[in-house]
């Protein structure tokens, strides 16, 4: 019995496995740092609710003694709608007892990025929800494009910092032409591994980043977004979950990794649909 291998063993994986997965999901996505993210605690249902505020016109002058009309604010509501999203991978006892690779880190990679694609993905899937848009399908992206992004948000009194996230093949005709001109980044920016390597820099007071979690739409055209962070919301409930289920007749483990997590756009209006084609010519 002393050289037998149960399912105990297996499990003395699962904290590293996490933990690895864990270190890939928030070095690997570029879209969470870039947005409001909530927390949702247990037995706390599987709607977040979140108050918006609407931009408040501007304060009135009163003269000394005068009273103040009474503004009223009226606060809407954003749902945000818990869902779950896995991966499951199976793995056989030779494969774990046996490996010529670091199975640990090897599954806490796979699943990692996994996970983090699904979250930025998912939160990407909504710029066509923004209302305004710059720009067709079918058209290649110009620095013009930036500017009347960043004029059409400030005139909208839309709080700052803004943000572009641009599929690869969209930003490609504006980086060809403006190699030399983006401001590095800096540390307030770049935050993890996804958004220094994804980083384009900044221009037109915009933080210009390219993802392929940015999907294409069609063979020619891909919706790209340029948005403030209260523009869309990230709750999660569970970043990483890892379970195992054995399957004796197969010699080996299904490892699932899940996540429990929702998205919404917060404010509709405090983003930009930017669209381009997605040809590099």
């Amino acid at each position: 019995m002393a050289n037998e291998s149960t399912t105990t063993s297996l499990n003395d994986l699962i904290a590293p496995i996490v933990q690895e997965a864990m270190f890939v999901a928030s070095e690997t996505s570029i879209m969470p740092g870039l947005v409001k993210q909530f927390t949702v605690p247990a037995n706390a249902g599987k709607v977040l609710q979140v108050p918006l505020y609407p931009v408040q016109t501007i304060a009135t002058d009163a003269g000394e003694a005068q009273d103040l009309s009474n503004t009223e604010i009226s606060t809407g509501v954003a749902n945000i709608t818990l869902t779950e999203a896995g991966i499951m991978t199976t793995l056989t006892d030779m494969a774990r007892n046996h490996p010529v690779s670091n199975v640990v880190a090897d599954l806490g990679k796979l699943f990692g990025e996994a996970i983090a694609k699904r979250h930025d993905r998912a939160l990407t899937s909504l710029f066509s929800s923004f209302t305004s848009q710059i720009g067709a399908a079918q058209d290649e992206l110009e620095v013009k494009d930036l500017f009347e992004a960043y004029a059409t948000l400030k005139a909208n009194a839309v709080p700052g910092p803004y943000f572009g996230v641009f599929n690869p093949k969209a930003i490609y005709n504006i980086k060809k032409t403006l190699t030399n001109t983006f401001v590095n980044p800096n540390a307030s920016t770049v935050v993890n591994q996804a958004m220094s390597e994804g980083y384009v820099g900044r221009i037109a007071g915009i933080d210009i980043f390219e993802s392929s979690n940015v999907v294409e739409d069609s063979a020619t055209g891909v919706t790209n977004g340029i948005f403030s962070r209260d523009a869309l919301g990230l709750a999660v409930a569970q970043n990483i979950n890892i379970e195992t289920q054995r399957d004796a007749s197969l010699r080996a483990e299904e490892v699932v990794a899940s996540t429990r997590y929702g998205v919404s756009v917060l404010h509709n209006s405090y983003g930009i649909k930017v669209l381009g084609d997605n040809q590099i010519n």
